[in-house]
């Protein structure tokens, strides 16, 4: 039996990355998608790595879900079907992937797997840098030269400078040449357009008064000074890309999976969506905040991260929600929560001032601010019981009083590990954010366990 498809895909693409974080990636990634938008070009967006609210930016920005792609969750077959799949849904003219931190960091510090680099190496896709110019003048030209030596292939074929006047530009423009890349324009210092943050990042596009204005106004300043034609005519020069799609076990039967979703359970992968449609479930969305009671009929939940300790008084105050919920688990429904949404299973939830707020109740725990960074990265998930395990990555400053003890968090490429998780057949919920796709076989055989559990009990 054949166990997977050959496909294969000619898309033009460019990944934009940088020397490191905080170099602008993002803020001219959301105006040259803009751009390209305002010319007819329908470009479609990813973003490298874990984070959840780049994408988030891009999807605003262009009216479609972006997605993520990781090395680090996924090896070179699935990220390429990945990609590729979600290319051809959207019948997009091009990919346009904004990298993660430096270009060359990946998920340690002595590897590049989960790197920008390593992507552009997975993909095929040629790399314009963009280079934080503030306060340097031809001293550029050494950052630049150095990330082009450090590699003997490194992919970076342009650089675009942030923060940079015209006439400095003018004076390297030549010499970046002369180092064997592309000069593709710069943006001046745009004062009063950078993006805040917050203890989780960027704040999320909702809180933005006018994200549409924002986004017109940078594409209009790329507009003035980036090349866009070369960046196109770059991005096809692009190999066609070819990979493995392998089929993915499916259920027995249809679950019916509720999903979370609006301002306080946002961190969402698009592709864990797909990849429980791929294994047989059928998805409905609502919203803990407004809604009062659950999407019928609900088989399973599914509380994903984001930032319920902002909500924590209306989450709380929405007493029909709270109640809906619980009573759908003490009848026996599946709940798979992360984050997040693991906090809104516990019996109180404390704002960061210190008001606690009564929440689901489903776990005895109470989830209380730390102001401190618990845990940062990349984990891999070993139950404790004989099972398999799954990819994915921490980023909290909340804790509770029982994070549970059913599985084992490594580390990768270090020797530090934690207890973790609460697990049974009724669910999986703790800090851990999930990548579905990095073990194809690790919620698919969870959840038919559960279907198999329900059925013996009548």
């Amino acid at each position: 039996m054949k166990m997977f498809t050959a496909c294969e895909l000619d898309m033009p693409r460019l990944l934009l990355a940088a020397p490191g974080s905080g170099s602008g990636k993002t803020m001219l990634t959301m105006g040259i998608l803009a751009a390209f938008l305002r010319r007819g070009v329908r470009p479609f967006a990813f973003k490298c790595g874990p984070d959840y609210i780049d994408p988030m930016f891009h999807t605003r920005v262009l009216g479609m879900p972006a997605k993520n792609l990781d090395g680090y969750f996924t090896g070179v077959q699935t990220t390429r079907m990945l990609f590729g799949e979600s290319c051809r849904e959207q019948a997009c003219d091009l990919a346009f992937i904004e990298g993660v931190m430096g270009y060359y960091d990946g998920a340690g510090l002595s590897t590049e797997r989960g790197s920008s680099y390593e992507l552009a190496q997975t993909l095929s896709a040629p790399v314009v840098l963009v280079v934080d110019a503030g306060g340097m003048g031809q001293s550029v030209l050494a950052l630049v030269e150095g990330f082009l030596r450090h590699k003997t292939d490194s992919r970076i074929r342009g650089v675009i400078f942030n923060r940079m006047s015209e006439g400095v530009y003018e004076t390297v423009a030549g010499k970046v040449r002369g180092l064997g890349v592309e000069p593709f324009g710069y943006v001046p210092k745009l004062s009063g357009m950078e993006l805040k943050s917050r203890h989780l990042g960027l704040v999320t596009p909702e809180e933005l008064s006018d994200l549409k204005g924002y986004a017109d106004a940078l594409a209009q300043a790329v507009e003035r000074t980036v090349d866009l034609d070369g960046l196109l005519d770059l991005a096809r020069t692009a190999r066609p890309l070819v990979w493995e799609k392998k089929a993915l076990p499916r259920l027995s039967q249809t679950l019916h999976i509720s999903v979370a979703r609006d301002e306080a359970f946002c961190f969402l992968y698009e592709d864990n969506l797909r990849y429980l449609r791929e294994i047989g479930a059928k998805l409905m969305f609502f919203s803990p905040l407004r809604d009062e009671r659950l999407p019928k009929p609900t088989d399973a939940l599914l509380f994903p991260g984001g930032y319920p300790e902002l909500y924590a008084k209306r989450l709380s105050g929405n007493t029909r929600m709270l109640g809906a919920v619980r009573k759908a688990l003490e009848e026996g429904v599946y709940v798979l929560a992360e984050c997040g949404g693991f906090l809104y299973l516990t019996r109180e939830l404390f704002d960061p001032q210190g008001y606690g707020y009564p929440m689901v109740g489903w776990l005895s725990a109470r989830a209380f601010w730390t102001e401190k960074l618990q845990r940062f990265g990349y984990v891999e998930l070993v139950p404790k019981e004989e099972g398999t395990t799954v990819r994915g990555h921490e980023f909290h400053y909340y804790d509770t009083t029982d994070n549970g003890g059913d599985f084992t968090a490594k580390k990768p490429y270090r020797d530090v590990s934690w207890s973790c998780m609460h697990a049974s057949l009724r669910g999986l919920a703790g800090f851990p954010h999930l990548y579905y796709y990095s073990s194809p076989d690790f919620l698919a055989g969870r959840l038919e366990a559960f279907i198999l559990a329900r059925q013996r009990a009548g």
